[in-house]
């Protein structure tokens, strides 16, 4: 990093891809069924994995369940379910894999009772950004008590992979809770709306 650049948070400057989409989608708030149901399927292949490594698979994550389409998803085959698990371009883990479909059912279940993914998932931060002050990212936490109730409530209908840090990581991806550290150039920006 040289002096001209930003201070960002810790972990965004390893690599472009990091640095990119820490600066531009990280903690920015999305109310995107199609996005939000994209980020609760890469937070759950993430698991056990490092993000840089499933954001490297993404552009193929998308082409793989076309764009992450929830409807489309919902139909998958298992015979095209299991020609995925032949592609290196995602992580070829057959729950993973598997687990697309079955969250696509539940999230449009989700959406038939809410009226949307966006509403029900905002639903467990009455439908506002947490903006935290963290100094440091070792102060943030790695779930909440939000992240904990929407856990549970996401396996009682059916999710798979949405343990509560998963659930904790999408709230931060997504803008559901603002994790900047406070020093970092996306803060203020972010809890204004930017």
């Amino acid at each position: 990093m040289t002096s001209a650049e930003p201070v960002r948070c810790g972990w965004a400057m390893h690599t472009d891809i990091e640095r990119d989409y820490h600066d531009t989608e990280w903690g920015v708030p999305l109310h995107d069924d199609r996005t939000l149901f994209e980020f609760l399927c890469l937070e759950g292949a993430q698991a056990g994995l490092s993000w840089r490594t499933i954001l490297a698979k993404r552009s193929h994550y998308r082409a793989a369940f076309e764009q992450f389409d929830i409807a489309h998803c919902a139909k998958l085959t298992d015979a095209r379910l299991e020609r995925l698990l032949t592609d290196p371009g995602i992580v070829r883990n057959r729950l993973k894999v598997y687990s697309v479909r079955d969250n696509a059912r539940a999230a449009l279940a989700a959406i038939d009772e809410f009226g949307s993914l966006d509403a029900f998932l905002w639903s467990f931060v009455d439908g506002e950004p947490v903006v935290n002050a963290w100094k440091t990212m070792r102060e943030a936490p790695t779930h909440t008590p939000a992240s904990d109730r929407m856990s549970k409530t996401l396996k009682k209908r059916g999710f798979r992979f949405v343990g509560t840090t998963i659930c904790y990581a999408m709230m931060q991806a997504t803008g559901m809770v603002n994790d900047h550290v406070t020093d970092c150039f996306r803060y203020r920006q972010v809890a204004a709306g930017a």
